[in-house]
């Protein structure tokens, strides 16, 4: 026969504990100790375990000084306060829909984590300023887009720092900095090109840049025809394009343009990629607006188009144009920017302002010219003198320069008695067999041989040119099969030969 006991509160002996029945359940004060605790129905709002395992726990907050929590269940709603000293997943648990704690201790997250610092192991740590990594290695697929290591800049000589034809001209054309070239046309006066120092001091030169490409407008007393122009002009050879890595028929792929401008009249200037292959496309864009005498770098991030056509060739493949003024012939108020469009002469651009143009004496720099396979563009790739000149030699070597010692270049033959030649290897082979520039003036060069020379003008031409070496040649009153040397004798005196594009 079973028995009952009706209390409805039990007080321990010391006081802590209580446990208080009402028809509706048990109330339990103090601390308990049970093997299994279960409740069906209901929340406990608060459970502390200060040692053993607590198997199942169903809480709106719970609170465990030690101990393990293997299964954690809210059937509905949110366990919205839970505080341990260790938390030890024994299988999978899943937080939410994003975050998974695996057994060994991994976290899993899928979405955006935000956090000011995050620390991985004791080698990397990264924050808001960027990724600092020591003792480590570091496995990359690519460097924005393209290859790791290697040259990065498609642009030769984009520092302007190598002028092996002269560091000043009025003439259209190459002439200065060697691989840019400044063209014009229609104007009252002659600009003025030149290499020229960048002041100490400045962006950029406390990043490195020591020269720049310099036009000086002339007096333009017209105005501005429709005819006239003035830009800057890199042609890049094909298969510098085609062999770069860009896939320039993609526009999911690109290229980045970067440069420093600076002029002395505060406007917005113009600018236009032009593909030379197959049916031409352009690429206009502008810089924004400049201030007046203030350097400002121009970044251009250019996808590739299916319409263009890139031959791996030794010809032009790309021409880069930034432009000081063009006159309406060649440019329309219907052209789209940042986009790729066939090529036409009167639609190469937007139209644009002609302030700069008539003002005089205005002046207009850039340095630093980078294009790079990537979306991003990366600090410019500096090269030491060296390396720059041997790439821009491909297009321009100097053969002779000036006077005094050492001026004795070219090893010469009378092959008549009237026929001068002189035999000169190329330091690095051509892109094309060359042809002849050079100074003349009277008595500017030199053929010395038993101990005296004979002085001549100038030279006629080359003889049997090709990539790698040539001939030079002059009618002067020599004796047949003698051999000597040929030198320049006057400072204004250079000959060199070119294979530009």
């Amino acid at each position: 026969m079973a028995s009952e006991i009706r209390v409805n509160k039990i007080n321990s002996q010391t006081g802590v504990g209580t446990i208080t029945l009402s028809p509706t359940g048990v109330d339990i004060s103090g601390i308990t100790t049970a093997a299994t605790l279960k409740t069906t129905t209901g929340i406990v709002t608060t459970l502390t375990a200060t040692t053993g395992i607590v198997t199942t726990l169903t809480a709106n907050t719970t609170k465990i000084t030690t101990g393990i929590v293997t299964t954690l269940t809210a059937t509905t709603g949110i366990v919205t306060t839970l505080t341990t000293n260790t938390l030890t997943a024994n299988s999978t648990a899943k937080v939410g829909s994003g975050v998974t704690l695996s057994p060994d201790g991994d976290v899993f997250t899928t979405g955006i984590t935000t956090s000011s610092t995050v620390i991985v192991g004791s080698g990397v740590t990264i924050s808001e300023s960027g990724i600092e990594a020591s003792g480590i290695g570091i496995t990359c697929a690519n460097i924005n887009g393209a290859q790791i290591g290697g040259r990065r800049n498609i642009i030769i000589n984009g520092a302007m720092n190598v002028a092996q034809r002269g560091t000043s001209s009025t003439s259209s054309g190459i002439y200065t900095v060697d691989r840019f070239g400044v063209v014009y046309s229609g104007t009252d006066e002659a600009p003025t090109q030149a290499q020229v120092d960048v002041a100490s001091g400045t962006t950029p030169y406390t990043l490195g840049f020591r020269k720049a490409l310099k036009i000086t407008n002339g007096n333009q007393t017209g105005g501005a025809g429709a005819a006239d122009f003035v830009w800057y002009r890199y042609l890049i050879e094909a298969q510098d394009i085609a062999n770069s890595g860009w896939n320039y028929t993609s526009s999911s792929s690109y290229v980045t343009l970067s440069f420093w401008i600076k002029s002395s009249v505060a406007q917005t200037f113009k600018g236009y990629l032009r593909s030379r292959d197959g049916t031409n496309q352009t690429y206009a864009f502008e810089t924004g607006s400049l201030s007046a005498d203030t350097w400002t770098k121009v970044v251009k991030t250019i996808p590739g188009n299916s319409n263009i056509q890139i031959d791996n060739d030794n010809e032009q493949g790309m021409q880069i144009n930034l432009l000081a003024f063009m006159g309406t012939d060649y440019t329309d108020s219907s052209v789209t920017e940042d986009a790729w469009a066939t090529y036409g002469s009167g639609t190469r651009m937007k139209d644009n302002t002609s302030t700069w143009y008539t003002t005089n004496d205005s002046t207009l720099e850039i340095t630093g010219l980078q294009l790079e396979v990537g979306s991003q563009a990366t600090a410019f790739e500096h090269l030491s003198k060296a390396e720059e000149l041997t790439l821009c030699e491909r297009y321009c070597e100097v053969i002779l320069e000036g006077e005094g010692d050492g001026a004795y270049m070219v090893n010469s033959v009378a092959y008549t008695t009237n026929q001068l030649y002189g035999i000169f290897r190329f330091k690095v082979e051509k892109r094309v067999s060359p042809t002849l520039e050079h100074t003349t003036g009277t008595n500017y060069y030199i053929n010395y041989r038993d101990n005296s020379g004979i002085n001549f003008d100038g030279f006629t031409g080359l003889s049997w040119p090709n990539k790698r070496a040539t001939g030079v040649y002059t009618s002067s009153s020599v004796t047949s099969g003698h051999a000597g040397l040929i030198g320049s004798s006057n400072s204004n005196a250079l000959l060199y030969v070119t294979a530009e594009l």
